[in-house]
């Protein structure tokens, strides 16, 4: 199971696009060879992991996620096939539909048929990404296109899916699913089944199962899931990461975290391995010091160097 950690807005703390391209930086000096970043209330993350990309050659970048709504597939596509461009293939491109709440209360869009939209969507932009001319009618989209980026590749697409209804239409038209707060066992017994099976009846390669959790490395395991408790409590209010946590069995966020020793990290690794999960989207929280010492953990067990922190850890 690869290791991936989480910068800035996707670890609930909002910084700067200077910060978080710092943040990348120490990372990348570290040896950890993937970043992911949230599209949430704050900057683009595509354009920071263009300009991250031309600062740190050695590493992987991926999105996660990109909300679809606000954005054309077209415009999407193009900004995605840019940045492949630029950063040498080294994209992964995360997407989903996010939550009724912020596309209908926010942005004022229509989310009554959020399957549909997202089964047009991706044949649209997976068409795109390939280079493909696209002539698609249907009822939320209606597209005629092509484009072409020289020296761009099509990047791995993910979907952020969590329903059976997605997780199908992530096997079937994309590289497989970005889960957050979907602990191991729901992983297990639904995610990675029907994510499988459907990749399978649709002729396409074994999926990606990426899945991110806070993860923390402390002596004291209570007063982590305290804090996690607070920094994540919005995750553990919306419908759809709400109905996660309860097939899990979980009250909250902080049930999911990955906290305690060296010991308690490695054995909720492994679970995750076993349930399926083809990489880790790590996203440390704590004090400065937690954090920082949870990157190095995280950098060591990737095949990075544990030491040699920076003063402001990555993710903090």
């Amino acid at each position: 199971m690869r290791i991936g950690i989480g910068v800035g807005d996707i670890a609930g703390r909002g910084s700067s696009p200077e910060s978080q391209i710092a943040q990348i930086r120490a990372l990348a000096e570290q040896g950890v060879r993937q970043v992911w970043l949230a599209q949430i209330f704050g900057a683009d993350a595509l354009t920071m992991i263009a300009v991250a990309g031309a600062q740190t050659p050695g590493i992987e970048f991926g999105t996660a996620v990109v909300p679809t709504y606000p954005r054309h597939p077209t415009a999407l596509a193009a900004q995605a096939m840019t940045v492949q461009a630029l950063t040498g293939s080294r994209l992964t491109l995360g997407v989903g539909p996010s939550h009724r709440e912020v596309v209908e209360d926010m942005f004022g869009l229509d989310y009554t048929r959020p399957a549909r939209h997202m089964r047009e969507y991706l044949t649209v932009l997976g068409g795109l990404l390939r280079g493909d001319r696209v002539d698609v009618t249907g009822e939320t989209l209606r597209v005629n296109a092509r484009l072409t980026v020289p020296g761009s590749s099509p990047p791995s697409v993910l979907v952020a899916a969590l329903g059976p209804v997605m997780l199908r239409l992530a096997g079937r038209l994309a590289d497989g699913t970005v889960t957050w707060m979907t602990g191991p066992e729901t992983l297990a017994g639904h995610t990675v089944p029907v994510l499988v099976q459907a990749a399978a009846e649709a002729g396409r390669p074994a999926p990606r199962v990426v899945a991110g959790l806070p993860i923390c490395l402390t002596a004291d395991p209570a007063a982590a899931r305290e804090r996690a408790a607070r920094q994540f409590a919005m995750y553990g209010q919306l419908p759809n990461y709400r109905a996660m946590l309860d097939r899990e069995g979980a009250d909250g966020p902080a049930d999911l975290a990955v906290v305690g020793d060296e010991a308690a990290l490695v054995a909720g690794l492994d679970r995750l391995a076993a349930a399926g999960v083809t990489e880790f989207l790590a996203v440390p929280f704590g004090t400065r010091e937690q954090i920082a010492e949870t990157i190095g953990f995280l950098a060591a067990r990737s095949g990075g160097r544990a030491g040699g922190q920076s003063d402001e850890p990555p993710g903090g």
